[in-house]
C-alpha cells in the first residue's frame, strides 16, 4: 500500500496510514520495525508528513540515513 499523497489526502488519512504502517506485528525477529524506530514513536517521527509539510518518503529516507550514520559512527 502506498502512502497517501500530500495534495489529495487529509491529516486523518495520513495519520491512519502511519499508524497502520508501523503497527507492531509482535514478531521482532522477522519484522524489523523496532530496529528502525529504536524506541521512538512513529506518529512523532512522521509528524511533518501527518501535518502535510513533508512527504512520507522524505522522512523515511531521513530516518534510514540517520540510522545508517549511527551504525558507522
Amino acid at each position: 500500500m502506498q502512502p497517501p499523497k500530500l495534495d489529495n489526502s487529509t491529516k486523518e488519512e495520513r495519520l491512519a496510514y502511519v499508524l497502520e504502517a508501523w503497527k507492531c506485528l509482535y514478531c521482532c525477529d522477522e519484522c524489523g520495525k523496532c530496529r528502525i524506530l529504536k524506541g521512538r514513536d512513529a506518529e512523532a517521527l512522521y509528524a511533518d508528513y501527518i501535518e502535510g509539510k513533508r512527504t512520507y518518503i522524505e522522512i523515511t529516507l531521513e530516518i534510514r540515513n540517520h540510522n545508517l550514520q549511527q551504525r558507522y559512527d
